[in-house]
């Protein structure tokens, strides 16, 4: 259950089925209700612009295209497991956009 203010006063809320329970003001000092977190734009998600791929990530010739055979592409590290595990390297053919994955 859940704090929540309701006409000045701190209730109680079942976040699955909605049952509320009004509290003393003894069983209110145990519970705080938090507030909402905003972030500034700088926080947000950044989205990379496919056209300026060449100039933000790195290139490889290390590895084949497994579609188109070419020997160039851009690479990423993503950490897409567990934290004890190393991280998955994603690749994006310079020639044909195919993007695929490595299991370091």
């Amino acid at each position: 259950m859940l704090p929540k203010k309701k006409n000045d006063k701190t209730i109680l809320e079942c976040v699955s089925c909605g049952y509320s329970l009004e509290t003393s003001n003894v069983q209110t000092n145990l519970y705080r209700i938090s507030r909402k977190i905003t972030h500034t734009e700088r926080e947000r998600i950044v989205v990379v612009d496919e056209s300026k791929l060449p100039r933000v990530l790195p290139v490889t010739k290390e590895v084949i295209c497994p579609k188109c055979g070419y020997e160039e592409a851009y690479y990423w590290l993503m950490q897409t497991r567990r934290a004890d595990e190393p991280p998955t390297r994603f690749f994006k053919c310079r020639r044909c956009g195919y993007v695929w994955r490595e299991y370091t």
